[in-house]
């Protein structure tokens, strides 16, 4: 039996980011929170929010005269779908850009080495941190003080009320780090996978047609319009063909490669003794690859999902895009959920096309993107599924 010598691994327990001390990242909810924060009556009262979020943005999108940085503007719409939908923050654009811009350089930074020198990444990181928790502060105080008006219990309600459950009034401190938790949950991760969706889209037209079928048959989508009161949650679940392009771009594009976990019992792996304690890595995107259940893994292939095939269903740990076991993502309902809006708003509303003559490579670093972002031109399109002309364009087709 050999013992592999132990490799230097990071410190700590996937509970704080930037070293001892001082940390620029610091995970104060429970799973529990979690689990009320992403429960299916929870995920029911966001979903027209996240729609109405999606709806705004592509809108945006195809007024563009210019083709857009689709990962760039996919981090926006995320950040904004944090704000707007699970915190329920009522910041104006303006500002909200800048606090965009401010969490951005935050998240450039939030794996630095903690070594706190002027103009480290580090130091740059927890000047970005204050300033964000500046403007999360305020944004708190103003929700505390203005309660009319709201229609469903966001994600920053049930945190606190959560605290007032366990008899604990939660510190705004408290309530500044659980707010920028959530923001970093649903962030990084679900801009990749967006923009991924939104590419192998644009390179299996087939694919997005079927999807524009499957709502059709559904009642979903009538004469290129959603038919009002039809998105429900039952009703997307029930979207099997849907299910599978997600499946698929999450197998094929895992945002993230791979997570730690720590050694509870010493165990054996081909011939190698792992102790109990150690600190390992399994990787996501290796296991996605050589899993042998599916069948021509580097191909876009939604119907291995399919009921015929269920090539997911042959094994407990073959696909897990959200990683596995206790510690799952907590919040892939609502990645899943976002992903699949997405999805039925761009099969419903707009019509895109890539801006450059071939598609770019792919970066994994530090999660799933195009190199270049993935330049696309949007257009708007009317209940015919005709494309929306600008003014300018409508009056150069009238004098022709």
């Amino acid at each position: 039996m050999k013992t592999l010598k132990r490799r230097q691994l990071p410190a700590g327990h996937l509970t704080t980011f930037g070293g001892r001390g001082r940390n620029l990242f610091l995970i104060v909810l429970s799973p529990q929170v979690f689990s009320k924060i992403f429960s299916h009556e929870a995920l029911e009262s966001y979903l027209p929010k996240i729609q109405l979020v999606i709806k705004d943005t592509l809108r945006a999108w195809s007024s563009e005269p210019e083709p857009i940085n689709v990962y760039h503007e996919a981090q926006k719409l995320t950040f904004r779908m944090a704000i707007r939908v699970l915190l329920g923050f009522r910041i104006p654009d303006e500002e909200l850009g800048r606090l965009f811009q401010v969490y951005q350089q935050f998240v450039e930074n939030v794996f630095s080495l903690p070594v706190d020198l002027p103009f480290s990444g580090y130091r740059r990181g927890i000047r970005a941190r204050e300033t964000l928790q500046k403007g999360l502060e305020k944004a708190i105080q103003e929700k505390l003080q203005n309660t009319q008006g709201k229609d469903y219990a966001d994600a920053l309600d049930i945190l606190i009320e959560s605290g007032k459950e366990h008899g604990k009034e939660l510190t705004m401190q408290e309530l500044k780090d659980g707010t920028l938790e959530l923001i970093f949950a649903a962030y990084a991760t679900t801009a990749s996978a967006s923009t991924s969706l939104i590419m192998q889209l644009l390179k299996h037209p087939r694919v997005l047609e079927k999807l524009r079928e499957e709502l059709r048959s559904k009642g979903i989508l009538h004469n290129g319009c959603i038919c009002e009161g039809s998105l429900r949650l039952d009703n997307i679940h029930g979207l099997q063909y849907l299910d599978c392009v997600i499946k698929e771009v999450l197998r094929l594009f895992t945002p993230i490669s791979g997570g730690y976990r720590t050694v509870l019992q010493t165990f054996e792996l081909d011939g190698f003794q792992i102790p109990k304690g150690w600190s390992v890595m399994y990787s996501i995107r290796d296991t996605h690859d050589t899993a042998p259940v599916f069948k021509d893994v580097d191909v876009f292939d939604p119907d291995r999902f399919g009921q015929g095939r269920s090539e997911d269903k042959d094994g407990r740990f073959h696909y897990l895009p959200f990683g596995g076991g206790v510690r799952t993502c907590l919040g892939k309902h609502l990645a899943k959920l976002f992903l699949k809006a997405l999805a039925i708003e761009l099969a419903s509303t707009s019509r895109f096309e890539l801006a450059t003559r071939t598609f770019p490579r792919i970066t994994l670093v530090p999660v799933v993107h195009p190199v270049d972002g993935l330049k696309v031109k949007f257009f708007g399109l009317d209940s015919n599924q005709n494309e929306i002309l600008t003014g300018t364009d409508a009056m150069l087709g009238a004098t022709v």
